[in-house]
């Protein structure tokens, strides 16, 4: 069973930066499509952020200021996330994606407000 864990989610001001951190144990990340969602009160969960081998795609929201990478030998993915606006406020979410099988962490609360 994989299971993913966030970290790194907080408050923190406009023009901002944050790194979130998506632990994966169970299997290895590279096996699977990794994906960045978010969820802000009231709205759809959307996709912030995906790799996929040496393949990564970004929501236009997010474009220039967010990028994804995966660490091997920590078997972690993360998101850093730079000049940060109160739009990106939300729960994000981590999410491994394989054929059939897709898993979910509990997500991380990220607040961007002065």
């Amino acid at each position: 069973q994989v299971q993913l864990v966030e970290s790194g989610g907080g408050l923190v001001q406009p023009g901002g930066s944050l790194r979130l951190s998506c632990v994966v144990s169970g299997s290895t990340f590279r096996f699977y499509d990794m994906g960045w969602y978010r969820q802000a009160p009231g709205k759809q969960r959307e996709m912030v952020a995906a790799i996929g081998g040496t393949s990564t795609t970004y929501a236009e929201s997010v474009k220039g200021r967010f990028t994804i990478s995966g660490d091997n030998a920590k078997n972690t993915v993360y998101l850093q996330m730079n000049s940060l606006k109160p739009e990106d406020t939300a729960v994000y979410y981590c999410n491994a994606l394989r054929l059939k099988e897709s898993y979910w962490g509990q997500g991380t609360q990220v607040t961007v407000s002065s």
